[in-house]
C-alpha cells in the first residue's frame, strides 16, 4: 500500500493570487463608485445607448370577386408639394404649371395659381394632390414640372370600381398611429385576419446616432402579412344590378331599394346593389352606416303569402281546389280584411287566391293555422333572429304576434318585420326540397403563403316544408307569374311573388299616400332547375306596376343571359330586336363596324385595340339605336359628350371606367363637368352631370 502524496503550495502563490483578488475588488468599487472610469463619465456612455423597437408593418390583404378580380387593395399614396422659396429648383411658371396639373389633379387652374403664390417655402397642392397614387404620380413626373416634387404618405386602402358592393366591401381607413383599420361591410367583419400581424426589430444604438452597434444582439420579429378574401360577388351580375338600383332611384325616386341574387341552392350571394350607397375611396359621400340588405327592417308584404300558404299545405290545411268568397273577410273583433282589388274576383279557388295575391285567402289559412303554427314556422325560416351573414349590424326584425288580427294580418306581411338577408334566406326553403340554407358572402380565405385557410360553403339551416309542400309552391308561384303577365321574363322560365305592403305612419295606423308602399318582387330561376333567387325591394317607388316590373324583368333577363339560361325565343320577337354577341376578346375595329351596320349605338371606351369587357353582356336582346358600352385594353380614355344620355347610362359608363359620379336633378343628362373629348384620369377625376326633363 502507497503512502498518501502531500502536494506544497509556495506561499508565494497564494500571496499573488489573493493580491489579484483584492485588485479585482478594489476596480470593481471603484467602478461602482466613480463617475468616471479611463476618462469615460459611465453614466453619460449608459445615457448614449438606446435600445430601438421599430415596428415591420405588415400588408393589408386584399378583396376579390368570386372570379379573382380585385375589389379592393393597399396603395402607396402621395402628396404633390410644389417648391416656391427653397434653396432648391421653384415653381416659376405658376400659369403654366396651374394649367398642367389641373386636369390630373381635379382642381381649377384658379386654386392652383392661389396656392402657387403664397409667400411660403412649400407648398402641398390639396386637395386634389392630396392622397394621390402611384399612377398619377407617375404621370405627373413624366411631365418634369420645375419645383414640383411629392412627399410619402402612409399607405392607403383603394376601391378599383368605387360604388360598386359598397355596403358588402365596406371600407378601411388608416388611423392616427397609421395603421389601416377596416370599419364597415367585410373590411370590417374581417379586420383581424385582412390586417395581419405586424412584426418588430429590437437591436442597440447610440443616440446620436441612427445606425445599429456593430456586433451588437438584434432581434426580429417578421411581420406576417394579411389574408386575401374572395368574396362569392359575380362582378358581371352585380353590374346587372347596380344599373337595376340605378333605374329605381333615377326613374322612380325610390327611398330606398336593395336587389340581392342568391345562389339558390347553396346560399352565396352572388350579388347585392343597394340605395343608399357610397364611394370607400371618399368616405365623406357616407350618409347611411346601416346596409339597407341586412340592417333596414320593413313590412313585407304579399312575398310572405309564399310561407304562410306553404305552412298551411304542411299542415293539411290546404285544398287548392276548395273555393271561397274573395274580396274581404270580417274578423271577430270586427276587423276587416280586404284584398287588393276591394270587390274581389267572386268565389274562386285558394289556388287562384294565390295567383291573385289575395288577403282573405291568406287570412282564412292562417286562422286555420293558428297563432302557435304560423309564428312557430316562420321562426323555423329564420323571420325574427339573425342569419348570421359575415356583416355586422345585421337587424332581426319582428314576427310576434298575440291577437287574431295580428295573426291575420302576418299571414300577408303586415305588421311583422323582416330584413332583405332574411327573406333571401327562407326563399332557399322553396329552392332546397323544403331545407333552409343559410346565406353567406365569403368563398374563400388565402394567406400570405397561398394556403387556403377558410372555404365558404353549404350551411343547412333547418328542414321545414316536405317535397310535397315544396312541389305544390312551385306550381302556386309559376301560375302566379302566368297570370300576372307583367312579371313573365322573355328568356327565362321564372316563378315568383309580388309584395305591396303599406308602410306604417309615425302617428299610427298606416300612411295613406299614392306612392306610401314597399314593393318588392321574390323570383326563382329557371323554374324547372332552380339556378338564382332574386329579391329586389323598394320603398315609396314613383311608378306604375308595369315600370317597376320591367326593370327588374330586364335585370333578370341579362342575367339568364350571362349565366347562359336562356331559352328560346319566339321568332316573331327575334325578329323586331338584336341580340347582342359576345364581343370580349375581339378586335375592336372590325367589332365597331359590325356593330353599326346594325345599327347599334356603340359607346367605346379606350384607345385599346381589343376588347376586355361589354355591356349589356351576350344574348341581351336590344333595340335599333340602344347603346352598348365596349371596354378596351386602351390606357387612354376620352370623356364622351353625354348630353341627352339617361342617368342609368352614365352610371354604366363610369362603373365600366372607375371613375366617381356625382349628380343632381331628374331626366336626362344637359351639362357635365368634364368636357368631351378631355384624357380622364381614372382614379382622380370625379365627374358632375345635372339632369332635366
Amino acid at each position: 500500500m502507497k503512502k498518501g502524496v502531500t502536494v506544497k503550495i509556495s506561499k508565494f502563490i497564494i500571496l499573488a493570487v489573493a493580491l489579484l483578488f483584492g485588485a479585482i475588488i478594489a476596480k470593481l468599487s471603484y467602478v461602482v463608485l466613480s463617475s468616471k472610469v479611463d476618462g469615460i463619465n459611465l453614466k453619460e456612455k449608459a445615457a448614449s445607448i438606446a435600445t430601438v423597437k421599430k415596428t415591420l408593418y405588415a400588408d393589408r390583404g386584399s378583396i376579390y370577386d368570386v372570379n379573382g378580380e380585385e375589389l379592393a387593395s393597399t396603395i402607396n399614396s402621395y402628396t404633390v408639394i410644389a417648391y416656391l422659396k427653397s434653396n432648391k429648383t421653384n415653381v416659376e411658371d405658376k400659369e403654366g404649371t396651374a394649367k398642367t396639373l389641373a386636369p390630373i389633379l381635379n382642381m381649377t387652374e384658379e386654386k392652383l395659381i392661389e396656392l402657387l403664390s403664397k409667400n411660403l417655402y412649400q407648398v402641398e397642392l390639396r386637395p386634389g394632390g392630396y392622397g394621390i397614387s402611384e399612377v398619377v404620380k407617375a404621370k405627373i413626373e413624366k411631365l418634369e414640372l420645375p419645383g414640383i416634387d411629392f412627399i410619402k404618405n402612409s399607405k392607403k386602402r383603394y376601391y378599383n370600381k368605387s360604388t360598386f358592393a359598397s355596403y358588402l366591401i365596406g371600407y378601411a381607413k388608416g388611423n392616427d398611429e397609421g395603421k389601416i383599420v377596416g370599419e364597415l361591410g367585410i373590411e370590417g367583419y374581417y379586420d383581424d385576419i385582412l390586417s395581419g400581424e405586424n412584426g418588430y426589430t429590437k437591436y442597440l444604438k447610440y443616440t446620436s446616432s441612427n445606425y445599429k452597434i456593430p456586433n451588437s444582439p438584434e432581434e426580429t420579429v417578421k411581420a406576417k402579412n394579411g389574408s386575401d378574401i374572395y368574396l362569392t360577388i359575380d362582378s358581371s351580375i352585380q353590374l346587372i344590378t347596380e344599373k337595376a338600383v340605378a333605374t329605381m332611384k333615377e326613374k322612380f325616386n325610390t327611398d330606398w331599394a336593395v336587389f340581392t341574387v342568391m345562389d339558390a341552392k347553396t346560399g352565396a350571394i352572388v350579388a347585392s346593389s343597394t340605395s343608399p350607397n357610397f364611394n370607400p375611396n371618399d368616405t365623406n359621400t357616407i350618409q347611411e352606416y346601416m346596409n339597407p340588405l341586412i340592417s333596414y327592417q320593413y313590412e313585407p308584404g304579399s312575398v310572405m303569402k309564399v310561407f304562410s300558404f306553404a305552412s298551411a299545405i304542411e299542415e293539411e290545411k290546404y285544398d287548392g281546389e276548395e273555393t271561397y268568397k274573395s274580396g274581404s273577410y270580417t274578423l271577430k273583433d270586427g276587423t276587416v280584411i280586404r284584398d287588393s282589388e276591394r270587390k274581389g274576383w267572386g268565389t274562386i279557388s285558394f289556388d287562384e287566391g294565390f295567383a291573385r295575391s289575395s288577403n282573405v285567402a291568406a287570412t282564412t289559412l292562417a286562422l286555420r293555422l293558428g297563432i302557435d303554427s304560423l309564428s312557430g314556422y316562420y321562426d323555423a325560416l329564420g323571420f325574427g333572429k339573425k342569419t348570421g351573414i359575415e356583416l355586422s349590424n345585421e337587424a332581426i326584425g319582428d314576427i310576434e304576434m298575440v291577437y287574431e288580427s295580428e295573426l291575420a294580418t302576418a299571414s300577408f306581411g303586415q305588421g311583422v318585420s323582416v330584413t332583405a338577408i332574411q327573406m333571401l334566406q327562407s326563399l332557399t326553403s322553396i329552392t332546397n326540397d323544403g331545407t333552409v340554407i343559410k346565406p353567406y358572402l365569403v368563398d374563400k380565405i388565402v394567406d400570405q403563403n397561398g394556403n387556403v385557410t377558410y372555404e365558404g360553403k353549404r350551411e343547412v339551416v333547418k328542414k321545414v316544408y316536405s317535397s310535397s309542400t315544396v312541389n305544390k309552391m312551385h306550381e302556386l308561384m309559376k301560375k302566379m307569374i302566368e297570370i300576372n303577365k307583367y312579371w313573365q321574363v322573355e328568356n327565362v322560365s321564372i316563378m315568383g311573388k309580388t309584395g305591396t305592403a303599406q308602410i306604417a305612419s309615425p302617428k299610427g295606423g298606416y300612411l295613406s299616400g299614392t306612392y306610401d308602399y314597399v314593393k318588392s318582387f321574390a323570383g326563382i330561376f329557371p323554374a324547372d332547375d332552380p339556378k338564382y333567387i332574386v329579391y329586389a325591394v323598394g320603398k315609396k317607388p314613383e311608378s306604375n306596376l308595369s315600370s317597376w316590373a320591367k326593370v327588374i324583368t330586364t335585370a333578370i333577363e341579362e342575367i339568364a343571359s350571362y349565366a347562359k339560361l336562356t331559352e328560346t325565343k319566339s321568332d316573331s320577337d327575334l325578329s323586331k330586336l338584336i341580340t347582342i354577341d359576345n364581343y370580349m376578346s375581339k378586335l375592336v375595329d372590325t367589332t365597331i363596324e359590325e356593330l353599326k351596320n346594325k345599327k347599334i349605338n356603340v359607346i367605346t371606351l379606350g384607345n385599346g385595340k381589343y376588347i376586355i369587357n361589354q355591356y349589356p353582356l351576350k344574348n341581351k336582346v336590344l333595340l335599333a339605336g340602344e347603346k352598348l358600352f365596349l371596354l378596351t385594353n386602351g390606357n387612354e380614355f376620352k370623356m364622351e359628350n353625354l348630353t341627352g344620355w339617361s342617368l342609368s347610362e352614365v352610371k354604366t359608363y363610369t362603373e365600366l371606367l372607375g371613375i366617381k359620379l356625382e349628380y343632381s336633378g331628374y331626366g336626362y343628362i344637359t351639362s357635365q363637368s368634364i368636357e368631351s373629348g378631355t384624357v380622364i384620369d381614372k382614379e382622380n377625376m370625379i365627374l358632375s352631370v345635372e339632369l332635366s326633363k
